[in-house]
């Protein structure tokens, strides 16, 4: 069975580490705060779900989710993701992780800074552009008309490939934006974001981004 390490027990962490304890995976949990403090979502999350250090969720991850704030990623485990793929939540806010200049000229992405942080691993967007709350809630079986669509984006076709499978697990279509340097069509303040919309909205929404909004 797969174990699914997650980094971060935000409110998408969470809501993450709850969809994929759903799915049928064992999740090891962290955050910066220690194991001990996560003791009430594991027990609501149920016996598939136990908490660790960031470095003890790495090191038991067959895949990783890093859903940490932009300015925590250098505190990232490194070696122990090596070879792994590892799903980026992550979007770009100035108030909260300060101004990056390289963000803000449009010159890299934030999962190009992930990669660049975990040059080992095969790092993927995914759960960036939802809200937490609508993850376990809108998903809908395949097929269904109007059926809800989330974007991806990697360098790895295999990342890409387990996403895509994810998404669907969950109730959702996928639909790629390409490699990791068009990741930020899927970021914040971008017609993409947090917005219901289905596969063809999706692609037009994806089209319709501007590198600087």
């Amino acid at each position: 069975m797969t174990t699914i390490g997650i980094i971060g027990a935000g409110h998408i962490g969470s809501a993450v580490a709850e969809a994929f304890a759903g799915l049928g995976y064992d999740v090891v949990i962290a955050n910066s705060r220690g194991p001990e403090t996560l003791d009430a979502l594991v027990t609501r999350l149920g016996p598939r779900v136990t908490a660790s250090t960031a470095t003890g969720a790495a090191e038991a991850a067959d895949v990783a989710v890093v859903t940490v704030p932009l300015k925590a990623l250098a505190d990232v485990p490194v070696a122990p993701l090596a070879g792994k793929i590892v799903l980026d939540t992550n979007n770009y806010y100035f108030e909260r992780d300060g101004h990056i200049e390289a963000l803000d000229r449009g010159e890299t992405t934030t999962s190009q800074l992930l990669q660049e942080h975990l040059p080992d691993s095969k790092v993927v967007k995914a759960f960036n552009h939802i809200r937490s709350g609508e993850i376990l809630t809108t998903g809908s079986p395949a097929g269904t008309p109007d059926r809800r669509a989330l974007g991806t984006a990697s360098d790895d076709d295999d990342a890409v490939a387990f996403v895509t499978d994810v998404y669907d697990r969950l109730g959702f279509d996928t639909v790629s934006a390409g490699p990791l340097s068009e990741s930020w069509r899927l970021e914040r303040d971008r017609p993409a974001y947090v917005t219901r919309q289905n596969a063809e909205e999706l692609r037009t929404n994806l089209a319709a981004a501007n590198r600087l909004p």
